[in-house]
C-alpha cells in the first residue's frame, strides 16, 4: 500500500486547474455523476449516431426533419433520444416553425476530451506487480 496523497479531480485547490484528466487524479462523487450520465447518453448506438450526424454536418446544425429518414424508429423515438442527448448536454436545439433544429455543444465534447486525454508526454502509471495480488 502506497503513502501517496490521493486528490480527487473537482476537490483541488489549484487555482487554473481547469480540468484535470482521469489519468491525473480521481474524481469526486458529484463529477463522477454528472459524467455518468453523459457516457449513457453516448452509451446508446441510436444517440451516438445522432450525436455523429449533428456534429458533422456542414452548416453546424440540422433538422430534425433531416435525422428522422436515417434511423427505422418512430419519430417519437428519435426525439427521445434527442432528448436524452440534450439533458446530457450534448445538443441544443431551437424550434422553427413546424421543426425543431439541433447543433452541437461542443464545450461538453471538448470537456470529455480533456477528461480523457493523457497529458502529452506523460507515460502512463507502471500497473502494480501481479505477483501476490490475485488470491
Amino acid at each position: 500500500m502506497s503513502n501517496q496523497e490521493l486528490v480527487v479531480l473537482g476537490q483541488a485547490d489549484e487555482a487554473g486547474a481547469c480540468c484535470p484528466g482521469l489519468l491525473s487524479a480521481p474524481v469526486d462523487e458529484g463529477q463522477a455523476e454528472e459524467l455518468a450520465k453523459v457516457f449513457k447518453a453516448l452509451g446508446d448506438p441510436v444517440r451516438l449516431r445522432l450525436l455523429s450526424m449533428i456534429a458533422s454536418r456542414a452548416g453546424g446544425e440540422v433538422c430534425v426533419c433531416d435525422l428522422t429518414p436515417a434511423f427505422d424508429l418512430s419519430q417519437p423515438t428519435i426525439s427521445h433520444h434527442l432528448k436524452l442527448l440534450r439533458q446530457a448536454g450534448l445538443i441544443d436545439c431551437q424550434r422553427r416553425g413546424t421543426w425543431v433544429y439541433y447543433w452541437l455543444l461542443p464545450e461538453m465534447t471538448d470537456r470529455l476530451a480533456g477528461i480523457l486525454t493523457r497529458p502529452a508526454g506523460e507515460p502512463l502509471p507502471a500497473p502494480a506487480e501481479a505477483a501476490g495480488a490475485a488470491s
